[in-house]
Formats: C-alpha cells, sequence, structure tokens
C-alpha cells in the first residue's frame, strides 16, 4: 500500500551513481519527483528516463530534484547514466534490497524489483502526489510537471 498524500515522506540514504550518499531530507525547501522503476538498462525504464533527461530544465524551473531509485547497483547505476546522459542521482535501494521502495509502498518481493511509480515530496517534506504505473508503461513525465507546478 503506497503513502497517503499529505503524509510525512520517510527519511532514507542511499547511495547514488558516484557513491556519494544521498539523504531526502537534505531537499527540504525544493520539490523531489521521487522515481522508483524496476531496473537499469530494461527498454521501459530507459525511455522512462530518456523523458526526464529530456525535460529536466523544465523540472528544474520548478525548483524540483529528481531522484530515480530502484534495486539496482551502483555500478550498474553508473554505467546506465553514463549511458544515457543522466545527471540527476540514481539511488541503489541494493542493501537492504528495496527497503527504501517497500517504505514508500512499492516493493515488489516476489520479483525483487521496486515497482514503477512516482513520488512527489513538497518543500516541507510532504507527500503531496503519488501514482503508481503498470511495469510496462512509461509515464507521462508532463503529469508530473503540472503536479509541481501547482504547489
Amino acid at each position: 500500500m503506497s503513502l497517503p498524500v499529505g503524509q510525512p515522506a520517510p527519511d532514507f540514504t542511499l547511495k547514488n551513481q558516484d557513491q556519494k550518499d544521498v539523504r531526502l531530507s537534505d531537499f527540504r525547501g525544493k520539490n523531489v519527483v521521487i522515481v522508483f522503476y524496476p531496473l537499469d538498462w530494461s527498454p521501459v525504464c530507459t525511455n522512462e528516463h530518456a523523458c526526464f533527461v529530456s525535460d529536466i530544465k523544465k523540472f528544474e524551473s520548478l525548483n524540483a530534484q529528481i531522484l530515480g531509485i530502484s534495486v539496482d547497483s551502483v555500478w550498474s547505476h553508473k554505467a546506465w547514466a553514463e549511458k544515457l546522459g543522466i545527471r540527476y542521482p540514481l539511488l541503489a535501494d541494493f542493501q537492504p534490497r528495496g527497503s527504501v521502495a517497500e517504505k514508500f509502498g512499492v516493493y515488489m518481493a516476489d520479483k525483487g524489483i521496486a515497482g514503477r511509480a512516482i513520488a512527489v515530496i513538497d518543500k516541507q517534506g510532504k507527500v503531496a502526489w503519488f501514482k503508481e504505473y503498470e511495469i510496462l508503461k512509461v509515464p507521462d513525465v508532463s503529469e508530473v510537471a503540472q503536479i509541481l507546478a501547482k504547489l
């Protein structure tokens, strides 16, 4: 079960593709878009992140930080980020596997992956919007931008 809107987002610290710690609470005062996705290198995940890369300036203009989270390792994230030109943090929810995705209600234990979901966290650290998607569906990033524009 996903987190309800208006509830404080659970804080977490995960390593990014450069092996640096990234903590959600460090972004207070800024909107955060958390993109949960199953796996690096898969076709749908690649298309999803290509959309965010293409629209990164729009998200920056909306005072939003994008964070990608999957169960992949920092090494996979690094290679994938370099291949796709991803400059925002890709966070490794690797060990314990899926622990952050589980806090947000999107970990699929039977498959060992995070489901596809997007959470928008407002400047105060509360869940402002949350949507789960089918695994094989690329989310509409313009819908996320519209939500951010209303915050």
